[in-house]
C-alpha cells in the first residue's frame, strides 16, 4: 500500500523537501481505497466531509448549481491532486465534487491528516503550498471568465490543462486526454455549448490545435499561449517549451 502513495509523495517533496522521517511519517499514514465511476458525485455541496481526498487515477471536477439549474464548473482536477482538501479539514463540502472519468480515491480521515501535519511541520508547509497552488489557478480562471473573450477562454484553459498534465507527466508529446464534453468546457468558462463548438473550429481551421475523440494536439504552442494571453507563473512548474 505505500506504493500507493509514492507519487504524491514524490510531488509534496517537489513543494516542500522532506526528511526521511517525515516521508515515512506521510507513508504510514492510514487510508482506503475507493474505485469511482465517471459521473459519479464524490460530494454534495453542504455534505459532512470525515475524509481528505486524493485523486490516484482519473480526472474530477468541482462545480456549484444555480437554482434555475445553471452550473458553474471552479476547476478541474488530474491525478495525485487533494482535489477538495479545505472541505476535508472544514468538515462541509464548499462545493460538489463528480468525476469526470472512471478512476480510483485515496481517502484519509480529516483527523488523521491534522494529527500528521501538526506533528510534521514539513508535510503542514507542502499540503499549504498544494493549497495555494489550487487557490491560484482558480484565481486565474476567474480572470479568465471574466476578462478574456471566447477563443483566450478555451486557449488559456487548453494550455493551463496542458502544463498540469506534463508535470504530472500525463503529456504525450504536444498530445493529451481532454476529458471534457463540450458541455463541460462551456460551464469551466461561461459560455453556451454551441460558442464551444464554433470557437474550437475557428482554432482548428487557424492551425492552433488538432482535436480527436477527446484527444488535444497543440499544433502552434506558442500562438496557443499567445490567444489566451498564457503565462504559467502561476503554476509551480518551469516552462521550457519554445
Amino acid at each position: 500500500m505505500r506504493e500507493t502513495l509514492a507519487p504524491l509523495l514524490n510531488k509534496l517533496n517537489q513543494l516542500e523537501p522532506l526528511a526521511q522521517e517525515d516521508r515515512d511519517a506521510f507513508l504510514a499514514l492510514p487510508f482506503r481505497l475507493k474505485e469511482v465511476e465517471a459521473g459519479q458525485v464524490i460530494l454534495d455541496e453542504g455534505s459532512d466531509t470525515p475524509s481528505c481526498i486524493e485523486l490516484l487515477a482519473g480526472f474530477t471536477y468541482r462545480h456549484r448549481t444555480l437554482r434555475n439549474g445553471a452550473r458553474q464548473i471552479i476547476s478541474v482536477h488530474i491525478p495525485d491532486d487533494f482535489p477538495d482538501l479545505q472541505s476535508g479539514l472544514l468538515g462541509t463540502a464548499i462545493h460538489t465534487l463528480q468525476m469526470l472519468t472512471p478512476g480510483r480515491l485515496a481517502l484519509f480521515r480529516a483527523e488523521d491528516l491534522q494529527r500528521l501535519v501538526f506533528e510534521r511541520p514539513a508535510i503542514r508547509n507542502a499540503l499549504w503550498r498544494e493549497t495555494l497552488i489550487d487557490i491560484s489557478i482558480c484565481g486565474e480562471w476567474v480572470i479568465n471568465v471574466g476578462r478574456r473573450d471566447a477563443r483566450g477562454r478555451i486557449a488559456h484553459l487548453l494550455c493551463e490543462f496542458a502544463m498540469r498534465l506534463r508535470s504530472a507527466g500525463l503529456l504525450e508529446g504536444d498530445s493529451y486526454e481532454l476529458p471534457m464534453t463540450q458541455d463541460q468546457i462551456a460551464d469551466a468558462i461561461g459560455l453556451t455549448a454551441v460558442h464551444v463548438n464554433r470557437t474550437l473550429q475557428e482554432m482548428r481551421r487557424s492551425g492552433l490545435i488538432y482535436t480527436e475523440r477527446g484527444i488535444v494536439k497543440v499544433t502552434n504552442w506558442m500562438g496557443l499561449a499567445a490567444l489566451g494571453d498564457f503565462n504559467p507563473q502561476y503554476l509551480p512548474i518551469e516552462p521550457d517549451r519554445g
